[in-house]
């Protein structure tokens, strides 16, 4: 009981000093239950939408296997409309009905701007049915009547002002559809950010689906008192053979739609969570650096309880008491920050166009359960050594000032411990470099970053000796006495500063290595764009895939003058049966003759420009190794939805790119005399190449071609490759502002060293006031201390992350990436930043200081 009390005392006097650890238990706990809260309330509300939008049983047609997709031709999947009749006459169905659905469409407002989701919600076109009615209501108007008639949902109508009467069109792949707004209808439950029109059935199947007698998918209403998975059995049996459908009950319905989005929410939740370990880890720092300062400044008082009867134990509990109030009291204010950070999230969603409804708003029990045990039993694990340090101290401490050095030995063994680590890292990081196996690599790679890390975190306080040392006389001498006052504080407790400094080290060298990888990413895509590609323009869907162009749009373009060529670009699917017997379904790049002057590829035997003959086709080095074919043998080609046929292979391509690498060509003639004119998939790309001196007067001519097609985009190789840039840069961006969290949390563990560095130096500030320091020297003493241990972090950080990424990207040479490019202007654009970082963290440490009577520091204890 009087440990308990004692360590209540303590914490509560000292809770100031506490502050900023708290802090950094909130914010790590506060991110991963805002991390579980978010994506639990996204599963609510897409469990929600998806029970709501099946019908009790659902029929749809049979799903391809993996790898043995249709070929791509815009149009759905579609089944007999007479499997309605067969349905509607089977036991316990109360109601069948045909629906219409399609996501390969794009809608357009009168001046051709793209109705669709801003946050990547797919945009679907069917028919209104009474299913709909199930999660939709109509509040404004009525349902279309007709083919000049469409309805929209009010999400859509309110995000782009549409209102009754304005005229959308819908871009298909069976054609356009133009029709005025006739009504507009309500999500009963939350939308999460899906764009959808309406059309009369008759309209859908016509326009949607290309004929008549055909829907996408049945809905089968029970009658009371069936169950569904009795209603499944009964449409079974009446169907006969169900080989070509596939039936699910609501629940099976809503459980597939769920998986197909689980992977999505899982990989978003996963790295979210990582990123608030990396959080985590950096404040573990911040804890054990103010605890064993605490511990060094209680040294007399602690000595004092030793010598009237308190045990180690005793002392040891006491400090992991202190440490525990500290858990506690950041954890329950981190898992309500969490929730906060939760809904901030979803309004964040909601601007970029996700609809997220706080009423759905999931806090599970295990939530706050998993914050509260993460801050406790992450805040009592950090407070272990310098509680066991605590309870090393004896009696006779009692009769010695504070703060006694750490013993030398230790600081040996730790040093040869972790020049041994980093050792290690470093041989497994030049492992990396050397290995012939991307595999292989990674297992060398994340190796070599653990082991580097923990051993640079443990070597930290002798590296702080010497690079202080360094720094002080680049950046502190000049400073006169302060400067030199400023060093010695630094250097007074190394191990004090290598803790803080790794702190900040850890956030630094993950954003320096992810620069390293994204640098030489888009540095080895625009050098082998420059190498390869030889068009001047590239049509593409907008974000660079997720559609075909249509076959309107295509017309389009081709109407364009002042074309040399254009090049159409076709994925065929395919069954492939090779010399030695195998069978594996494939994809195969159907295009024109000209794509090799498009996009120059080399062989490694046979020309390539055989391979676009009649019955000919290439295939990739890999393909050809694996299944010993070589030029002049015949494949079996089984074409998906068409004729089987038996291609010579004219040219095996190297694989040794990153454009096309594995593609299979054959020439489009060859596919179109195999593959229906109605299965044929329309382009994915197209490449188009001006006549000489017209570049800039087809640049725009292909721009106003496409004015009415906003989900496709002309580009030449500097958009391409700007586009690129773009991407990564993005990706960059949100990797970058998740590890803010941990530099913030670094951030705090450098203010917190400096505010327990001052209240330890009370006396010895006084004494420097006293005998002549100004308040000005003093602040500037400290500020300096606070830069130079900035800068000591990001040294580290920076250099540690550059040695990552390097070794990374020989791993990506393996893959086609071989550039190696160090983002300079970003390296030293952080390290800059890293300097004004120490500055701003020594504001508040520094300006208290400059505040303390000189008498009352004098006559501290």
């Amino acid at each position: 009981m009087t440990v308990w009390k004692t360590s209540r005392r303590n914490f509560f006097a000292h809770k100031g000093r506490m502050a900023l650890s708290a802090v950094a238990v909130l914010l790590s706990v506060a991110f991963v239950c805002g991390t579980l809260v978010f994506t639990d309330t996204m599963n609510t509300t897409f469990d929600k939408l998806f029970a709501a939008t099946s019908a009790d049983v659902t029929v749809t047609p049979k799903s391809p296997k993996d790898n043995d997709r249709l070929p791509e031709n815009g149009k759905p999947v579609t089944l007999p409309a007479s499997a309605v009749q067969q349905i509607a006459g089977a036991t316990g169905v109360k109601d069948a009905e045909g629906a219409v659905s399609s996501m390969s469409v794009t809608v357009v407002d009168s001046h051709d701007k793209n109705m669709g989701s801003t946050s990547g919600g797919p945009t679907i076109a069917g028919n209104w049915t009474k299913n709909s009615l199930r999660s939709m209501e109509i509040t404004s108007g009525h349902a279309p009547r007709g083919p000049t008639e469409v309805m929209v949902d009010a999400d859509t109508a309110d995000k782009h002002h549409l209102k009754l009467g304005d005229e959308l069109r819908t871009i298909a792949a069976t054609g356009d559809i133009r029709a005025k707004i006739s009504g507009i209808a309500t999500f009963k439950v939350t939308n999460p950010g899906a764009a959808i029109v309406y059309f009369d059935t008759v309209t859908a199947q016509t326009k949607l689906l290309g004929k008549r007698d055909v829907f996408s998918i049945i809905s089968v209403t029970a009658e009371e008192g069936v169950t569904d998975p009795q209603l499944k059995r009964n449409v079974a049996a009446a169907l006969g053979d169900t080989s070509a459908y596939e039936l699910r009950t609501q629940k099976e319905a809503a459980d597939n739609s769920k998986d197909s989005m689980g992977s999505f929410l899982d990989v978003m939740k996963y790295a979210m969570l990582g990123f608030a370990g990396i959080a985590f880890l950096v404040g573990i720092f911040l804890i054990v650096n103010t605890f064993s300062m605490l511990v060094a400044q209680r040294t007399r008082e602690i000595g004092l309880m030793r010598a009237i009867g308190a045990g180690r134990k005793q002392v040891n509990r006491s400090v992991l008491i202190e440490a525990l109030f500290l858990g506690i009291v950041g954890s329950v204010l981190g898992v309500g920050a969490g929730v906060g950070l939760a809904v901030g999230l979803m309004k964040l969603m909601g601007a970029a166009g996700m609809d997220l409804s706080t009423k759905d708003l999931t806090v599970a029990w295990t939530t706050p359960v998993t914050g509260l045990a993460l801050g406790i039993v992450v805040t009592v694990v950090a407070a272990y050594i310098p509680a066991r340090r605590a309870g090393k101290i004896s009696p006779m401490a009692a009769l010695r000032d504070s703060g006694t050095p750490a013993d030398g030995r230790a600081g040996r063994v730790r040093a040869a411990i972790g020049l041994v680590l980093t050792l290690a890292g470093g041989a497994a990081l030049y492992a990396a470099t050397r290995a012939d196996k991307s595999s292989e690599g990674s297992l060398y790679l994340g190796t070599g970053v653990v082991l580097s890390l923990i051993g640079f975190i443990v070597i930290g306080p002798l590296l702080a000796g010497f690079v202080v040392r360094v720094l002080s006389a680049v950046m502190l001498r000049m400073f006169g006495p302060v400067g030199r006052l400023a060093e010695r504080n630094a250097l007074r407790n190394p191990r004090r500063t290598g803790a803080t400094g790794a702190a900040l080290m850890i956030g630094l060298a993950l954003v320096a290595c992810l620069s390293v990888v994204g640098s030489s990413m888009v540095a080895s895509a625009t050098e082998e764009l420059d190498k390869s590609v030889g068009a001047d323009f590239i049509v593409q869907p907008t974000g660079g895939g997720g559609g075909l162009i249509v076959d309107q749009a295509a017309k389009s373009l081709k109407a364009v003058p002042g074309i040399e060529h254009f090049t159409d670009y076709k994925y065929v699917s395919a069954s492939l049966t090779a010399p030695d017997g195998t069978t594996g379904n494939e994809g195969l790049t159907a295009v024109d003759p000209t794509y090799k002057d498009d996009v120059r590829r080399e062989t490694v035997s046979g020309k390539l420009t055989d391979a676009y003959g009649k019955d000919a086709m290439s295939v990739g080095e890999t393909y050809a190794t694996k299944h010993h074919v070589s030029v002049g043998d015949r494949i079996t080609v089984a074409f998906k939805g068409g004729e089987t046929a038996k291609l010579k292979v004219a040219a095996i391509t190297s694989d040794d790119v990153n454009i096309d690498k594995g593609a299979m060509y054959i020439n489009i003639s060859t596919a179109e005399r195999y593959v229906p004119a109605d299965v044929l998939p329309d382009d994915m790309i197209m490449f188009a190449k001006a006549a000489d001196g017209k570049e800039k007067e087809a640049y725009a001519a292909l721009k106003d071609a496409l004015d009415g097609y906003p989900q496709y985009e002309v580009q030449n190789q500097a958009d391409f490759k700007q586009q690129l840039k773009d991407q990564i840069g993005q990706l960059l961006n949100i990797v970058y502002g998740l590890l803010a969290l941990a530099i913030i949390v670094a951030v705090l563990g450098v203010v917190n060293t400096l505010a327990l560095s001052v209240v330890e130096r009370t006396r010895e500030i006084g004494l420097m006031r006293a005998i002549g320091l100004s308040r000005r020297q003093l602040r500037r003493m400290i500020r300096l201390e606070s830069v130079v241990i900035a800068v000591f972090g990001a040294l580290l950080g920076l250099g540690l992350g550059m040695g990552w990424g390097t070794a990374a990207q020989k791993l990506l040479a393996l893959e086609g990436l071989g550039v190696l490019e160090i983002p300079w202007p970003t390296i030293l654009t952080v390290f800059v930043a890293s300097a004004f970082v120490g500055l701003f963290a020594a504001l508040v440490p520094a300006f208290r200081a400059g505040r303390m009577n000189v008498l009352n520091a004098i006559a501290a204890d």
